[in-house]
């Protein structure tokens, strides 16, 4: 993983409104959630969903797509993927550890 592209996630997600968005997103599954349903769920307003959830996808972490007139946002798994893998790929010495033994999400299957 691009080492820029790990600064700008591990960014976006040092925000605490940010990292409530990925992680519903992220239990959301990859069909996501409306946005109005993100709003709703946190107790943000849509302006303050919209600023964060452009953070978000300016690190890549999130995706959207349009489905008639909702947008629908949902987690980007391979990016999540790849930042914990970028984190994880010299631990232990390059033994093997508890670490490199985690499954893939569930959102590499879809």
């Amino acid at each position: 993983m691009d080492q820029n592209l790990v600064v700008r996630a591990l960014s976006a997600l040092a925000h605490e409104s940010r990292l409530a968005i990925f992680r519903a997103l992220v239990v959301a599954g990859p069909n996501g959630l409306a946005a109005g349903e993100i709003s709703q769920r946190l107790g943000l307003t849509p302006s303050s969903l919209s600023f964060h959830l452009k953070d978000l996808s300016h690190a890549e972490l999130v995706r959207a797509r349009q489905d008639g007139r909702f947008i629908f946002y949902s987690a980007n798994f391979d990016a999540m993927n790849g930042l914990v893998g970028f984190l994880t790929e010299n631990c232990c010495a390059g033994a093997a550890c508890a670490a490199s033994d985690s499954p893939l999400c569930c959102g590499d299957q879809a």
